[in-house]
């Protein structure tokens, strides 16, 4: 199962590195992770999504909520959330198939941000599984590159 754990850092030096520790210490692959300054420029909320075996999921986020850094630890997996995730993706083109192309960013919403004469580059905020279709349609085209954030999440509602 994925777990999408929600942390509210102090915002210094070497906690993403400590953060990963701990994982690494567990023997966890660290699938996405984000991090950025919240509302308060001491404070960032880091996103990390894991698929680990369910038995290390409780050990790894005891160990983390007790780093001096941490101050609040969620396991958003369980909770209703609203969740993105950013893609920058850079498609080959023809004269032939740059029609087709702009349709399916249509289809996805994906705004386009570069043109070149070979090479059309589109942006696309949206659930990971929405991300992931797109990557998956444009695929036959030619993906140049592309570049993801990573999962954010913040819990839906007053919480």
């Amino acid at each position: 199962m994925r777990h999408t754990i929600s942390t509210l850092v102090r915002n210094e030096p070497g906690v993403l590195a400590a953060m990963a520790l701990v994982f690494q210490r567990h023997g966890i692959n660290i699938r996405s992770i984000s991090c950025g300054e919240t509302e308060r420029e001491d404070v960032s909320r880091m996103i990390i999504c894991v698929e680990p075996d369910e038995g290390k999921i409780t050990a790894v986020t005891d160990e983390i909520a007790s780093l001096n850094f941490v101050l609040r630890l969620e396991d958003l997996s369980e909770q209703d959330l609203m969740d993105r995730e950013l893609v920058m993706i850079k498609v080959r083109i023809t004269k032939d198939t740059v029609s087709q192309i702009l349709q399916i960013f249509e289809v996805f919403r994906a705004n386009v941000i570069d043109m070149g004469n070979e090479t059309i580059s589109a942006e696309l905020a949206a659930p990971q599984g929405k991300v992931a279709g797109l990557i998956r349609t444009l695929a036959p085209h030619g993906i140049q590159s592309l570049s993801r954030t990573g999962l954010i999440a913040l819990s839906r509602g007053d919480a």
